[in-house]
C-alpha cells in the first residue's frame, strides 16, 4: 500500500474561488503526490478535495445540524477530503470504469484480485485497467498519515456556545490492577469531549452480567467521588483532568461491565461525509477542471462507476444510498453500480453525536432505518411503507446493486429482517436492479481458503479459526457487476437462503438440524436479532438521522433472527458455496461462543466470528469419538479423491460464473499439492472411494 505524505489540514474555513451559483460541489483540488506504481504501468495521485454545500439545497438539508455549521462568506457549509486516485499513466489504456472503494474507518479494507487492485487496497495487484479511487468520509477520526478521512465542521449555537447531547459509554474485560479507560462502546472510541468534568452531572453503574439479548444482572452505582473523567496512568486518583476518558478511584474489576451516561459536547456535522464521498465521485467522473483551473487527470475518460463499500463501510454505503447521496448537484447518477459487502445495518453518519466506527453491540443503533431494498410495509415497529431505493428511485438515479454476506450477517447482522421484513411471514422480492448472492459457511469476511486439515485459534472463541473463503466469489462477482453495469450482460441469477424453500429456521440447535458433536458448543441463541430500540422522539427512525435524545434506549421487542438450516455435517446448503465448502474438511460456522471474559458462552466477536471442526481422518477415530460426521477416509478414501472432488466442483463453478478460470485453476493445484490423507495406507476401500471421485 502506498501511503500520501501527512496532510496537514488546519482550520475548515478555506477561501475558495467558486461561485455564487454553486451548490454541493468539489471546487478545488490538490495533489499532493504522485507516485509511480512498480507494475510501470500505473500510478498514484494522493492529495486534498476541497468542497462546499449549501445547506439550503434539498441534496444536503437531509443532513443533521447542517444548519448548525459554520458558513464562508457565500453562507456555504466546507469540507475537506482526503483521496487517492490510481490510474494508468496512459489514459488511452484505461477501461472508462471508475472503481470507488469505500474506506472502512477510514482504511481501504484489502480485497484479492478485485477490479480496484491496482488501487491502495491491492494485495496481489492485478490491472483491469479500472481507474481506482478512495475518499474520506468519516469526519469523527483524526487524519494521519495512513489512512483517508474528510474534516468536517463542529456544530455549535448561534451565539457560538456548544451544542450538548447524553452520550452513551461501556466498558467490559478491563484487566485486573487497571484504573484508566478511554471512553468508548466496548471496542469502539467515543470522540467526543464531556462537557463537563462534573461526576455529579453523569451516572456510572455497573452490571455483573448481560446478554446479547439485553437480559442483565441488577446495577450498581458508584458515587462520583470514587471515580473521575481523567487519566491516572501516571498521576495518582483523581488523575489528570480528560473529557474522553474515565479513571476509578480503586480500579476496574475484570468481572464486570461498566456503563457510563453522560453529557458531551460539540458534535460534528458527519452527514457531510456523505455529501463529500458523493461529490469527489462525481467531480472526477464528470468535471474536466475545478474553479481555479486545476485539470482533473481523468478527464473525459470515464464512463460508468461502480462502489464498493466492505463491512461497516458497506452500512455506509446503504445509508447512502438511503438518503438520495447518489444523485450529485447535476441532478446526474453517481454510482452505476454498487456492491454493499458483509453490511447487515446502516451506519450512525447522519445521528448527532454519532458513532461511524460502531460494531452493533447492545444499545448501539443501525438497525433503525430502512434495512430491506423492495417496498415494504414495518407494521411491526409502526413505520410507514418505504425501501432503501425510494430516493433514488424519484430521482432515477438507482444504481445496479449486488448484495452480497456470509453466515456471520445472519448471525449478528440483521440479514433475515433485510430478507423477510420484521414480521418474517415471507421472503421480500429483488427489485430489478438488485442481486443477492449468499456465501453459506463463512466468517465475517470470509477466512483465508486453502485445504489444510489442522486448525487454528480463534482469538477469544472456544472453536477454531473458519478457513472458509469469500475471496474466490468476490473476485467473479465484481467482474459480474462491471459487465452488467457497462455491457448490460445479465448477472448469474441471485442464490441466497428462502423462507419459501424452508431455508430459513429458527435458531435452535433442532431446528436448524445441527449434529450433536462432542466437544462442540451448541448454536442455540447465538444469533443477535433486530432490537427496537427507543433513543426518544428526536430521532428520525425511518431514515436513521437526527438526534437522539435517550441513553441508553429502553428495548421495545427483539424481532428474533433466523438461521439457515445446515445439513447432517452442520454445513449450511442454501447459497453459493465456496469450493472448500462444497468439498468439506469439516463443519464451517458463521457462528462461535466466547472462551473466556464477561460475555463467556456468549457470541464470539460480537457474533461476527465463525468456527471450524474438522473431521476426523479415520473411520475409528470418529467413532471413538462419538462424532457422528463421516471421517476423510469414508468421504474421499485418497488424496486423489479429494484433489478430483475438488477439480470437479471449480469447473462447477466456473461454469455457473461463480469462479473464475484462473482462480479454478489455482485452487485445483493448491487441493492436490497438500496432504491431508499421510499415514493412511492404500487399501481397496479407500482406493475405491477415490476412484470413485475421479470418474464424476
Amino acid at each position: 500500500m502506498i501511503h500520501p505524505a501527512r496532510i496537514s489540514i488546519g482550520v475548515l474555513m478555506i477561501a475558495l474561488s467558486i461561485g455564487d451559483e454553486a451548490t454541493a460541489r468539489v471546487a478545488r483540488i490538490v495533489v499532493d503526490q504522485t507516485i509511480a506504481l512498480p507494475d510501470g504501468r500505473n500510478e498514484s495521485l494522493s492529495g486534498r478535495a476541497y468542497g462546499e454545500l449549501d445547506p439550503k439545497d434539498p441534496l444536503n438539508a437531509v443532513i443533521t445540524d447542517i444548519q448548525y455549521a459554520p458558513l464562508n462568506a457565500r453562507g456555504r457549509v466546507e469540507y475537506v477530503s482526503r483521496f487517492t486516485l490510481t490510474k494508468p499513466k496512459d489514459m488511452r489504456n484505461a477501461s472508462g470504469v471508475l472503481w470507488y472503494d469505500v474506506v472502512n474507518r477510514g482504511r481501504p479494507v484489502a480485497m484479492n484480485n478485485s477490479p480496484s487492485s491496482i488501487g491502495p487496497s491491492a494485495t496481489k495487484p492485478q490491472d483491469f485497467g479500472h481507474v481506482a479511487l478512495i475518499s474520506g468520509w468519516q469526519g469523527d477520526i483524526e487524519q494521519t498519515t495512513d489512512n483517508w478521512t474528510v474534516q468536517v465542521p463542529v456544530a455549535r449555537n448561534a451565539d457560538g456556545s456548544s451544542i450538548t447531547g447524553v452520550v452513551l459509554a461501556r466498558i467490559a474485560n478491563v484487566p485486573k490492577g487497571v484504573n484508566t479507560r478511554p471512553l468508548g462502546m466496548l471496542a469502539t472510541l467515543i470522540p467526543y469531549d464531556a462537557a463537563s468534568l462534573d461526576t455529579a452531572k453523569a451516572h456510572l453503574m455497573t452490571r455483573s452480567s448481560e446478554t446479547r439479548t439485553g437480559e442483565t444482572s441488577a446495577s450498581d452505582s458508584i458515587p462520583g467521588s470514587d471515580w473521575a473523567f481523567a487519566d491516572c496512568t501516571k498521576v495518582p486518583f483523581p488523575g489528570e483532568p480528560n473529557p474522553r476518558s474515565l479513571c476509578l478511584k480503586n480500579g476496574f474489576d475484570p468481572n464486570l461491565l461498566y456503563q457510563l451516561v453522560y453529557e458531551a459536547k460539540d458534535p460534528k456535522v458527519l452527514g457531510v461525509g456523505f455529501a463529500a464521498m458523493r461529490d469527489v465521485a462525481s467531480f472526477f467522473r464528470f468535471e474536466a477542471a475545478d474553479d481555479e483551473g486545476t485539470p482533473n487527470p481523468i478527464a473525459g475518460r470515464i464512463h460508468h462507476t461502480v462502489v464498493q463499500g466492505i463491512s461497516q463501510s458497506g452500512n455506509a454505503l446503504k445509508t447512502f444510498i438511503l438518503l438520495g447521496f447518489n444523485q450529485d448537484e447535476q441532478k446526474r447518477r453517481v454510482f452505476d453500480g454498487a456492491n454493499p459487502h458483509i453490511a447487515g445495518r446502516l451506519t450512525s453518519a447522519n445521528v448527532r453525536f454519532g458513532l461511524p466506527s460502531g460494531s452493533g453491540t447492545l444499545y448501539e443503533p443501525g438497525g433503525e432505518g430502512v434495512l430491506w431494498w423492495t417496498s415494504y410495509t414495518d407494521s411491526k415497529r409502526g413505520r410507514h411503507e418505504a425501501s432503501l431505493l425510494d430516493r433514488c428511485t424519484a430521482t432515477a438515479t438507482c444504481p445496479k446493486i449486488f448484495d452480497t454476506f456470509g453466515a456471520s450477517e445472519y448471525n449478528a447482522r440483521l440479514m433475515t429482517v433485510a430478507e423477510t421484513g420484521t414480521d418474517g411471514n415471507a421472503d421480500l422480492p429483488l427489485p430489478a436492479n438488485v442481486r443477492r448472492y449468499y456465501f453459506p459457511g463463512t466468517t465475517h469476511g470470509g477466512g483465508p481458503g486453502g485445504f489444510d486439515l489442522p486448525t487454528r485459534p480463534a482469538a477469544g472463541c472456544v472453536l477454531a479459526q473458519n478457513p472458509n473463503p469469500e475471496d474466490e466469489t468476490m473476485n467473479a462477482l465484481q467482474i459480474a457487476l462491471v459487465d452488467w453495469v457497462v455491457k448490460g450482460t445479465e448477472p448469474p441469477p441471485s442464490v441466497y437462503p428462502t423462507l419459501a424453500r424452508g431455508d430459513l429456521v429458527p435458531n435452535t440447535m433442532e431446528a436448524m438440524h445441527f449434529p450433536s458433536i462432542p466437544g462442540v458448543p451448541s448454536p442455540t441463541g447465538m444469533a443477535v436479532g433486530l432490537f427496537d430500540y427507543d433513543f426518544g422522539k428526536s430521532l428520525d427512525y425511518q431514515n436513521f438521522s437526527g438526534v437522539i435524545t435517550q441513553q441508553p434506549p429502553t428495548i421495545r421487542q427483539i424481532i428474533p433472527a433466523l438461521m439457515p438450516r445446515v445439513n447432517q455435517d452442520g454445513n449450511e446448503m442454501a447459497g453459493v458455496a465456496s469450493v472448500l465448502h462444497q468439498v468439506p474438511l469439516g463443519t464451517y460456522t458463521g457462528w462461535n461462543a466466547t472462551a473466556t471474559g464477561f460475555f463467556k458462552g456468549q457470541s464470539c466477536g460480537g457474533g461476527l466470528t465463525g468456527g471450524y471442526i474438522p473431521f476426523a481422518k479415520l473411520k475409528s477415530d470418529r467413532e471413538a469419538a462419538g462424532d457422528p460426521r463421516p471421517s476423510l477416509e469414508e468421504r474421499y478414501g485418497t488424496q486423489a479423491g479429494y484433489a478430483c472432488a475438488v477439480k470437479t466442483v471449480a469447473k462447477q463453478q466456473v461454469a455457473r460464473r461463480f469462479l473464475r478460470s484462473e482462480d479454478a485453476d489455482r485452487l485445483v493445484a493448491a487441493a492436490a499439492a497438500v496432504d491431508n490423507f499421510s499415514g493412511l495406507s492404500p487399501t481397496p476401500e479407500r482406493i475405491s472411494v477415490g476412484e470413485a471421485l475421479c470418474k464424476n
